[in-house]
């Protein structure tokens, strides 16, 4: 389903600060859950805790990191959204990302938006992911605030 937002989007970004933290060189290089490697996409989420969950469901580390940062992106007002519900794709949760990459891929290329809402797997599809095209000709209009270190819980990390 395409359609504008009707107030600004506000979305969160929790990732390793020795890259950029407002880019989409991960997604480029090693591909992700909606994309094939080659595209530029920024993998946010709609809350702090669900980009925390999404950064945890990829680490390996049996210590806190401390290269960990977060930015809060504004996406603005009337922006043209995408949005995949969890009916849309039926293998969007699975380990086989063919089904998701490939809608992914082509919402990318066709750059039909800036934004595509899908479903978060860590939050059972509750929540949802927001990925941005870095590549659509709307990117400018996004913004990401100051870089700021993670707080972890070190009780995330003990066994």
């Amino acid at each position: 389903m395409v359609y504008r937002s009707r107030g600004a989007i506000r979305a969160f970004r929790i990732a390793d600060s020795r890259h950029e933290l407002f880019d989409g060189a991960g997604a480029y290089l090693k591909g992700g859950r909606w994309n094939s490697p080659g595209k530029r996409i920024i993998y946010a989420a709609q809350t702090y805790a669900g980009a925390l969950l999404e950064a945890l469901v990829h680490l390996n580390f049996d210590e806190v990191p401390d290269s960990y940062r977060w930015i809060n992106i504004a996406i603005p007002e009337e922006t043209q959204l995408e949005e995949v519900s969890t009916d849309d794709i039926p293998a969007w949760n699975t380990n086989d990302f063919a089904a998701a990459r490939e809608y992914g891929d082509h919402w990318y290329e066709q750059k039909r938006t800036l934004v595509l809402l899908v479903p978060s797997v860590v939050t059972a599809g509750i929540e949802k992911n927001i990925l941005v095209n870095q590549r659509h000709p709307e990117f400018e209009n996004i913004q990401a605030g100051e870089t700021r270190e993670v707080i972890w819980d070190e009780r995330l990390f003990q066994r």
